[in-house]
């Protein structure tokens, strides 16, 4: 009797054909990817635009159903990509081969590629939730649900971490991890095109050329656009809170203390209107200048915490939640509350409110941010890889959220904030923070250093994110006419943010983003199938001296 390890296994696919038009307006551009994501893209907008009504009917009905059907599958998906992400990184064979061929070195040192990962999916979120995740679950979690701890107390601030972390750390990584390599590692072993479908090839081959691929290359361009979005409409809400907060005019928020429909309308200009003009100079200039920009000030405001906010106690809370974390990160990964009762409804409902929302808006900036990490990560190996991606993004994030929140916390705690904190939207929580914790003057000019920091990182992640859909309909290709394409995304990301801020808030793109999502999950888990097989084979491949990279097998041909 043979073992399956015995068999003969053929070299891998190392030539993926995607049509693209080589004239005029679609130069560069694969037709049948770039115009139905358009056009999908545009019938939302029109929707939102038009039917306000309908759509905001239509969003809550569907946030009451297809999102409740789907939240066993968003929780187990998750957890599912975690678990083969370290597999992959720490099973010996699978660590050790190399993104790219078995000889090449990383493209970026390790510090830069560590800067980058930080830009790559942290920015508006950090800003946005270092305080407000924490004082949400601070104030209601599930244990506070039970009725075992009370709310706001000091009791309840070790699960206000405990799930802070569960919802910033493993998942959010992993999920950006797997998609990662999996476009990578095909890609530059393979030498396939940078692009979505090229991750499906170790599964379905030259299929992939046709029109399945094109399918998965829509799914995933209107995934990005629409989680891009949620992250802008987040970004957009805090700049807002934040020029209020400056003096800049009532204007600036209705009477229950949401942005105004004029001041979402001027913010989107300015602020797409910069991430155009940044994506037209490409990744050279603008990306790369804000870039750094972004890192500089990013860790001025963590000092500032650190110094002047609550350092000690935020260490304290570092260190006792990743103990928590780590302890409770399988259970509390496979948890799906039943429900059943108004404890186990209002459990459920937390469920969906945070962790089904957070694991859809991961799904939705994966394809985003794995492009780009799969783009820096060149010439590494799948274990130095994985841990890389996994490990050192969430320990900067579960800093930030307890130098941050742990300041907003203790203020709280001891009596100084009186409740300013925690009573206002999320999109001030920050801002409250530093009015609280500095004199008027100087909170004044760190909350314009936020405001700044935050036009720095909406421009950026909108300009990456143009700059990728171009990547992905152009077949993996940055050539060609691409000008007049960064433009209708970039007038398409201000339009969807826009009208779904202005219909029903931020509520309204969040719903509209976890459905986005839903076909992209699917296409993930085939993802996560087929970086199996694809590693699987090619240890097979080495064991029998059969070629595993693009270069190898063209050597093997011409010996042959």
């Amino acid at each position: 009797m043979h073992s399956i390890d015995d068999a003969p296994v053929a070299p891998p696919l190392v030539e993926l054909p995607i049509d693209t038009h080589d004239r005029g307006f679609y130069d560069g551009f694969s037709r049948a990817v770039t115009i139905p994501s358009k056009i999908i893209v545009s019938l939302i907008i029109m929707w939102a635009i038009f039917f306000p009504v309908s759509a905001s009917e239509t969003l809550s009905a569907a946030n009451s159903t297809i999102i409740a059907s789907f939240s066993g599958w968003y929780v187990y998906l998750v957890a599912s990509l975690m678990a083969v992400c370290f597999l992959l990184a720490l099973w010996p064979a699978s660590g050790r081969l190399k993104i790219g061929a078995q000889d090449e070195a990383p493209e970026f040192g390790r510090f830069s590629w560590f800067a980058m990962l930080f830009g790559a999916g942290i920015g508006i979120g950090m800003l946005t939730y270092s305080t407000g995740e924490p004082l949400a679950h601070f104030a209601n979690n599930p244990d506070i649900i039970r009725g075992t701890i009370e709310p706001l107390s000091a009791e309840a601030v070790r699960p206000a971490y405990i799930y802070t972390f569960l919802h910033w750390g493993f998942a959010a990584w992993g999920s950006y991890a797997l998609v990662g390599l999996a476009i990578g590692y095909v890609a530059y072993r393979r030498n396939l095109p940078l692009t979505i479908r090229s991750a499906l090839a170790p599964l379905f081959g030259l299929r992939m050329s046709g029109i399945w691929g094109h399918v998965i290359d829509i799914v995933a361009v209107v995934a990005t656009i629409l989680g891009v979005a949620v992250t802008m409409g987040f970004g957009v809400e805090q700049f807002v809170a934040g020029l209020a907060r400056l003096g800049l005019g009532d204007w600036l928020l209705d009477s229950d203390g949401s942005s105004s429909a004029m001041a979402v309308v001027i913010s989107l200009l300015v602020l797409v209107g910069a991430s155009t003009i940044s994506a037209l100079s490409g990744v050279g200039k603008g990306i790369k200048w804000l870039s750094n920009l972004n890192m500089a000030l990013s860790f001025a405001l963590l000092a500032l915490f650190a110094i002047v906010g609550s350092g000690l106690l935020g260490l304290e809370y570092l260190f006792v939640g990743l103990w928590d974390y780590l302890r409770t990160l399988v259970p509390n990964s496979l948890t799906l509350f039943p429900g059943g009762g108004e404890t186990g409804d209002a459990l459920v409902q937390w469920q969906l409110d945070w962790s089904v929302f957070y694991w859809a808006w991961w799904i939705a900036f994966a394809p985003f941010v794995g492009m780009f990490i799969a783009r820096i990560s060149r010439g590494r190996t799948v274990r130095e890889y994985v841990l890389g991606v996994v490990l050192v993004p969430s320990l900067m994030c579960f800093v930030w959220m307890t130098l941050v929140g742990g300041t907003a916390i203790n203020l709280e705690l001891s009596g100084a904030a009186g409740g300013s904190i925690v009573g206002t939207g999320i999109s001030d929580q920050l801002f409250a923070t530093l009015s609280v914790l500095l004199s008027p003057g100087v909170a004044g000019v760190v909350s314009g250093l936020v405001v700044l920091l935050l036009m720095t990182y909406l421009v950026t992640s909108a300009d990456s994110a143009i700059l990728i859909v171009n990547t992905i309909n152009g077949a993996g290709e940055t050539e060609g006419q691409r000008r007049y394409h960064i433009l209708f995304w970039g007038a398409a990301l201000a339009f969807v943010v826009g009208s779904m801020l202005i219909l029903g808030g931020i509520d309204a793109i969040r719903i509209t983003m976890i459905i986005g999502a839903l076909p992209f999950s699917f296409v993930v888990a085939l993802m996560a199938i087929s970086i199996i097989k694809a590693v699987v084979f090619d240890i097979r491949r080495k064991r029998h001296g059969v070629p595993t990279t693009a270069e190898g097998c063209a050597e093997w041909s011409a010996a042959k």
